[in-house]
């Protein structure tokens, strides 16, 4: 069973979350730590995150994992700790979800490993698959109900964590790239060859998050519509809008309101997971919701 795709297929749209790393640093995460370490280190604070989601109004809701494989952890000399920290955020999440009154699917992030894959970099395809497997076998154990590969750059790293994934779990899988270098990817696939990829790996929910904001995911998105094989669900989770560095921080100028009309022109495109991602926040997803209901 396919309990994502039953799902999305059971809603108009479905509202996913926004932002992990703004939510933490408001907690009082500093740069240079391991998100994923808070998991243990601060439970009460990550639940607190994907409780504030799911009172704006989330049917989805993504765990605190995004960094985390063992190349993403070893930065922080924590790569020991991979099983525990994926097995605690998506548990942490899963006692939210089923605690809401509304149903909500946990989604298991699953970022990139900050890695080059050969011959332009070290990271080998094996050594991809076996940290991502490793990484989803944790989240699997914590009780997510599927796989987000997201934020990814280079379609030889998704294809490695589809592998990677399906080697341990048959739980279904999303996956976005984000199109933030001239609306092609960092390694420069463009939209409409990454739906074609993911769609040839078996993905059936694809679709782009991150970027710089929302005009750039809605030109994406509407690329990627035009084309669209059967059976596959478009996904959009834009960040808010761009930094800008204002009193010493770091501050999104998508408002509320601006999230709020982004999600509406998401549905007009038709896409059926909408959430968000850099610099939102429960309070911009209360209004994505509030826009979408209209």
């Amino acid at each position: 069973m396919d309990r994502l795709t039953d799902f999305i297929r059971a809603h108009t749209v479905v509202i996913g979350d926004g932002a992990m790393g703004t939510m933490l640093q408001a907690a009082g995460l500093t740069t240079g730590g391991a998100p994923e370490a808070w998991n243990v280190a601060r439970p009460d604070a990550v639940k607190g995150i994907y409780q504030g989601y799911v009172d704006a109004g989330s049917q989805i809701i993504t765990t605190n994992t995004f960094g985390g494989t063992s190349y993403r952890l070893a930065r922080e000399n924590l790569e020991s700790h991979v099983h525990e920290y994926n097995v605690a955020g998506a548990r942490l999440a899963r006692e939210v979800a089923d605690a809401a009154d509304h149903e909500v699917l946990v989604a298991g992030s699953m970022g990139p490993t900050g890695e080059i894959m050969e011959p332009l970099g070290t990271l080998t395809p094996e050594g991809a698959r076996a940290a991502f497997a490793e990484q989803a076998a944790a989240l699997a154990e914590g009780g997510v109900d599927f796989f987000l590969i997201e934020t990814m750059s280079a379609l030889d790293e998704v294809q490695a964590a589809v592998e990677g994934i399906r080697s341990v779990s048959d739980l279904p899988i999303a996956a976005t790239m984000t199109f933030d270098t001239r609306f092609r990817t960092m390694m420069g696939v463009k939209p409409v060859q990454a739906l074609a990829a993911l769609h040839d790996l078996g993905v059936r929910v694809i679709g782009a998050n991150c970027g710089n904001g929302p005009d750039e995911i809605e030109r994406v998105i509407s690329e990627m519509a035009a084309v669209k094989p059967d059976g596959v669900f478009l996904m959009a989770q834009s960040n808010a809008g761009l930094p800008k560095y204002v009193d010493k921080q770091i501050h999104y100028d998508g408002t509320p309101e601006v999230m709020a009309e982004y999600a509406a022109k998401m549905k007009a495109l038709g896409v059926s997971y909408i959430g968000a991602c850099c610099g939102s926040t429960p309070a911009h997803i209360a209004a994505m919701k509030r826009m979408l209901a209209e």
